[in-house]
């Protein structure tokens, strides 16, 4: 071992070995990381190994409690390794496990995340020793597994701030220390101590930029030098702090036998850090790649979080975010960045049901944007984001973990999504937060096993995670079928899921393989699909269940045996189907279809692949057939939608296109008063970080429209505000609307998670709660005080309005049950804000915690009257 500061050694003293742990190498060469499944956990939240190290006595253990340590080690990921390993993962990604500030200066939140250093080359206490870290290792490296750990380069805790105001040229005025946080006043590691700009020596060492918080997200000099939620901001220009950053984490490769990093907030710091930190020749301190080839690794991993979304059609955030893997001049940067942008569309489609067009094109774009794309881990939620079941259903999960297993990227499994977790940081332990005082190893779950069985697949099948995908099909006007091929050399695999809870119809898919070729089916979320035999031109036409997930691959010479006649495997049939051309483009209200079927004795007139709303047509004797098609729960006048004729076999017609007229109709305009956000009883208090100054939970104004069935709500807010870079366009606020449906008696008053009831003896039957980061439909089945419900697809739609204040939320027909009417239907809005939970309450605010009520108080800051719509309600300010 080297020689390290005293009090780095304190840290080192070696436990006692688990019964009957593996043991391996410290140091092992790297694997081909596109080949590895990852399996991340929050550390505090997964295992208690060792209770012994839970409470060190500063107030900042409390088992069960969300904003504390509960207890969850490096003892108790050593115990449970055998439970990952079954899973299918190769790699154990950990949350940093380095000292840190174990309590917030308000005292209102524990440091169990490990994103708040104090030291960068100690093991935090509560998680074990570094030999307990060294024994993980080993475990690991003799399962044939790899350890990756998170690392920060931005910042440490917060261990000061400012107060009053800010001076540049003079970053003593207006500091305040947090010097009573537990258990040190500043970092314990040089020269990260030097954090006190009233000394002028420590001054002028410029180991800070001594800035106060970001408030303006799309300002790069905030961006890069502000502080992140108050974290003390590092001068990583500074050749000293690059210096003792190199070598903190040089030692984690050296003594703890780390085999990758993920970087966390990549985004604060410019990306030529990256070619310093990585391929510095200093000989005291080298870079990470440098010293990690030293032990061996000559691929050593290291991928940073760039949290970035992007909108259809647009490649912003996927830019950025390459700029970080490849620099300026073409030379290469971090090897890989999580796939932000794949993950957005990944929940749009799975999720929220949207169309999953968008999803098919980030996927084709990815391969042109992004140099490598196989290193960038890909991921369907995590620790920063809501539970992908905290809006979405158990099969879009499934769907949704398919897809990543068949797309170029390092897959990553965050803990307890093989358990069913909703809860973003639940622990898996009975006396940890959100167990329900219960364990989650359970290796029978039906998630764990499905999981299991679909690394088996990508382990089995090195196309998935070599090749490169083509996408095939992908329904761009609802949720529907999406296909893609991928290809690597001779290897070949296809890929189809249908995103939509009814049948669809996946009209002459292109294969790319010559007639009569066979395709093999591989893998089925319901069970291996039927093999398939290729049709005419290279095509197969496919009715695909609800939420179906199917994998093929080529099979050269083989023939299916007996297919069902209309399944998946069936043959192409001989008829000939046309389809007259549409009376227009753009259609108002319902239209009639004609064509030709000779020899076929029925057709089903198919709009956007809906098997579920399909028209029924009889040819005459001479082949001639009509259909009248409904619009009604079309609602989108830019879609455009497709119409084909089918024979239930493989025959089908070309399509058609079109778009339909919409005329909204205006159901309700009701004022709210300014100044009414307090809250039930008027007391509530915004939280104390200044960027809520706009007040913008304070509602002023809703109009609802309708239009076929869907619902449109204008909210006119006091401000909208977008300086935290929210996907949705709008931050600071979140929108919770029950809707009650008319006729309807059944339904819910309670409002999950908010601790009220709908006033005046409202029932709803459908809820949306729409923020910058979520958007998510539930039905009142299953719901209560903690239960959202039943999530429902399609999502609602988003739009925003800055300059007039106004952010927009389409409910589509579908999701409220395509309603003939709206007419006494009834909506109720609230306003609060949102961070992987209702934000909390306290008696006084806190700086992300609203103030003024009790911590079970409901969480509403405004809210609108009961609103009963009404057709023919006096034309408002919007047409």
């Amino acid at each position: 071992m080297k020689c390290w500061p005293a009090p780095l050694l304190l840290a080192c003293s070696v436990a006692a070995a688990a019964p009957g742990a593996a043991t391996g190498p410290l140091h092992v060469p790297s694997p081909d990381w596109r080949d590895q499944v990852i399996y991340f956990v929050v550390t505090d939240r997964f295992a208690d190994g060792d209770p012994h190290n839970n409470d060190q006595g500063a107030g900042e253990y409390r088992a069960g409690d969300g904003t504390r340590y509960n207890g969850g080690d490096l003892a108790g990921l050593l115990q449970h390794l055998p439970y990952i390993r079954g899973l299918g993962a190769t790699a154990l990604w950990i949350t940093p496990p380095v000292a840190n500030q174990w309590l917030s200066p308000a005292g209102d939140y524990a440091g169990y995340h490990g994103y708040w250093a104090e030291n960068f080359m100690q093991v935090d206490r509560h998680l074990g020793t570094l030999a307990d870290y060294q024994r993980l290792a080993r475990a690991l490296h003799g399962a044939g597994m790899y350890l990756v750990q998170d690392i920060v380069v931005n910042h440490t805790g917060n261990y000061f701030g400012y107060r009053g105001g800010w001076d540049a040229g003079d970053p003593a005025r207006y500091y305040v220390p947090h010097t009573a946080t537990p258990p040190v006043a500043r970092p314990s590691q040089p020269p990260f101590d030097l954090n006190d700009p009233r000394d002028p020596r420590q001054r002028a060492q410029a180991i800070y930029h001594w800035t106060p918080d970001i408030t303006d997200f799309s300002n790069p000099d905030q961006l890069l030098n502000f502080q992140l939620a108050g974290l003390d901001d590092l001068n990583t220009e500074n050749p000293r702090v690059r210096r003792a950053l190199r070598r903190s984490y040089d030692f984690w490769i050296r003594e703890a036998g780390v085999d990758a990093f993920r970087v966390d907030t990549a985004f604060y710091v410019p990306p030529a850090f990256f070619d310093d930190f990585l391929h510095a020749r200093d000989p005291q301190a080298p870079g990470i790649a440098v010293a990690a080839r030293q032990t061996g690794r000559k691929h050593f991993l290291v991928f940073g979080e760039g949290f970035g979304i992007d909108r259809p059609g647009d490649d912003t955030q996927s830019r950025r975010i390459e700029a970080y893997m490849t620099g300026a001049d073409g030379r290469p940067l971090l090897p890989g960045m999580l796939n932000f942008p794949l993950y957005g569309a990944l929940g749009d489609a799975f999720a929220r049901g949207r169309p999953p067009a968008a999803l098919g094109e980030r996927i084709a774009r990815q391969s042109k944007l992004f140099a490598r794309p196989q290193l960038m881990p890909t991921f369907v939620d995590n620790h920063d984001v809501d539970r992908f079941l905290a809006g979405g259903t158990v099969a879009g999960l499934e769907q949704a973990l398919l897809a990543i297993m068949t797309l170029p990227g390092i897959p990553v499994v965050y803990y307890g999504t093989e358990q069913g977790f909703t809860v973003q940081r639940a622990a898996m332990f009975k006396a940890g937060f959100g167990s329900g005082g219960r364990d989650h190893y359970d290796t029978a779950a039906p998630l764990y096993r499905r999981i299991a069985a679909m690394t088996a697949l990508r382990r089995a099948h090195p196309v998935f995670s070599r090749g490169t995908p083509t996408v095939l099909a992908a329904e761009g006007a609802q949720a529907g079928a999406l296909a893609w091929r991928m290809q690597d050399g001779p290897a070949s695999a296809w890929v189809v899921f249908n995103t939509a809870d009814h049948a669809v119809l996946l009209p002459g898919l292109a294969t790319g393989l010559a007639e009569g070729s066979v395709l093999e089916g591989l893998f089925g979320l319901a069970g291996r699909p039927a093999d398939l035999v290729v049709g005419a031109q290279g095509r197969v036409t496919l009715r695909l269940p609800p939420r179906c997930g199917w994998v093929w691959q080529q099979r050269p010479g083989a023939v299916p045996a007996a297919p069902a006649p209309n399944g998946p495997g069936a043959a192409p049939a001989a008829a000939s189907i046309t389809l007259d051309a549409l009376p227009a483009d753009a259609v108002d209200g319902d239209f009639e279809v004609g064509g030709r079927a000779p020899g076929v004795q029925r057709l089903q007139i198919v709009v956007d692949g809906d098997l579920a709303s399909a028209t029924a047509a009889v040819p005459d004797a001479a082949g001639r057939w009509q259909a009248r098609v409904a619009t009604g729960r079309l609602a989108d006048p830019e879609v455009e939608h497709s119409i084909v004729a089918w024979d239930g076999r493989q025959a089908v017609s070309q399509p058609r296109r079109f778009r339909v007229v919409r005329h909204w109709q205006l159901l309700a305009d009701v004022a709210d008063p300014a100044g009414d956000d307090r809250g039930p009883d008027g007391r509530y208090r915004y939280p104390r970080e200044g960027s809520w100054d706009a007040h913008q939970a304070d509602l002023r104004r809703v109009q609802a429209w309708g239009s076929g069935g869907a619902l449109k709500l204008d909210l006119t807010m006091n401000a909208v505000t977008a300086g935290w870079g929210p996907p949705n366009g709008f931050d600071h606020v979140v929108f919770t609307i029950f809707v009650a449906l008319p006729g309807r008696a059944d339904g819910a008053t309670v409002m999950p998670l908010q601790n009220a009831s709908l006033p005046g003896g409202m029932r709803w039957q459908l809820r949306l709660r729409a923020g910058g980061w979520s958007d998510a439909l539930f039905a009142s089945a299953g719901a209560s005080a903690t239960d959202e419900g039943t999530p429902v697809t399609p999502a609602a739609a988003i739009a925003v309005d800055r300059r007039a204040g106004r952010v927009s939320l389409t409910i589509p027909a579908a999701a409220l049950g395509n309603p003939p009417s709206l007419a006494g239907a009834q909506v109720y809005v609230t306003t609060w804000d949102y961070d992987g939970g209702y934000r909390p309450l306290a008696p006084e605010a806190g700086p992300f915690a609203f103030g003024g009520g009790a911590a079970d108080g409901p969480k509403v800051m405004d809210a609108s009257a009961v609103i009963t719509l009404h057709e023919g309600t006096p034309a408002g300010a919007r047409p």
